[in-house]
């Protein structure tokens, strides 16, 4: 397996709030784990938020018993969430924090997704390109409710809205996914730093089919970067061998 991550400050964030982090060796019982988390708040909250939130998910994953990794991933969320929850009560500044969070791992070549928030999960083939994850943002809310055109002006104004994070409710839900991965498939996770600066169709044709997934990553924040890089971006970045590409 081959894997990459980085995130960067953008043009104009002064703050950084994204994190990112990877294994491609096991954590606990899961053979492998990829994170994206973009965080929110004012002051330091959301790049707390961020960060703890990826460090404790992983401790937590290490720690977990049982190898489905889908319960897995759901308790460790649900007990994060918590803890965020826990932080944010005990320390002024960080009052109101959350974070985004985009969970993955593979088992074989079934990719196993979770995700709050709408940092996203996609992937990309030699001629395709497809969003695994589902946005929880106002706006896909009123799209699926026929209430909303996607890319109106109205989608624009409000698109930054979401509706799920960790750290916003005592109880948070994730949606998971699903999905076999087939050869030359390539994993992307990121923030929206990314995904609304840069066209899903000019991500796929940065990606596809190329070798070094570093020199990616970072044609893809340059791409968003060029486009006004108005808001941290995040990249995470796998791939499976032709070996592991196989029924699990």
């Amino acid at each position: 397996m081959k894997a990459y991550a980085t995130t960067d400050r953008g043009r104009k964030r002064q703050i950084n709030q994204d994190a990112v982090y990877y294994s491609t060796y096991p954590v606990g019982n899961i053979p492998n784990l990829f994170l994206v988390a973009d965080g929110m708040g004012g002051h330091q909250a959301g790049d707390f938020a961020s960060k703890y939130t990826i460090d404790n998910l992983v401790r937590l994953v290490e720690e977990a018993e049982g190898n489905n990794p889908i319960t897995i991933l759901n308790e460790s969320i649900r007990q994060v969430n918590s803890l965020i929850l826990a932080k944010a009560s005990e320390e002024t500044a960080l009052a109101g924090m959350g974070t985004t969070l985009v969970a993955a791992c593979t088992m074989g070549r079934v990719l196993c997704v979770a995700n709050v928030g709408d940092s996203r999960l996609y992937v990309i083939g030699k001629e395709d390109i497809r969003q695994i994850t589902r946005d929880h943002s106002l706006v896909e809310e009123l799209i699926q409710k026929g209430e909303m055109e996607r890319g109106s002006d109205a989608y624009h104004e409000h698109k930054n809205i979401i509706t799920r994070a960790i750290g916003a409710k005592k109880d948070v839900f994730a949606d998971f996914f699903e999905v076999n991965l087939e050869k030359g498939d390539t994993v992307l996770m990121c923030s929206d730093g990314l995904s609304n600066m840069v066209p899903d169709d000019t991500i796929r044709e940065l990606v596809a089919g190329r070798e070094s997934l570093k020199e990616v990553c970072g044609d893809l924040i340059e791409e968003a970067n060029k486009n006004g890089g108005r808001d941290n971006i995040a990249v995470v970045l796998f791939r499976l061998s032709d070996d592991e590409v196989r029924e699990w």
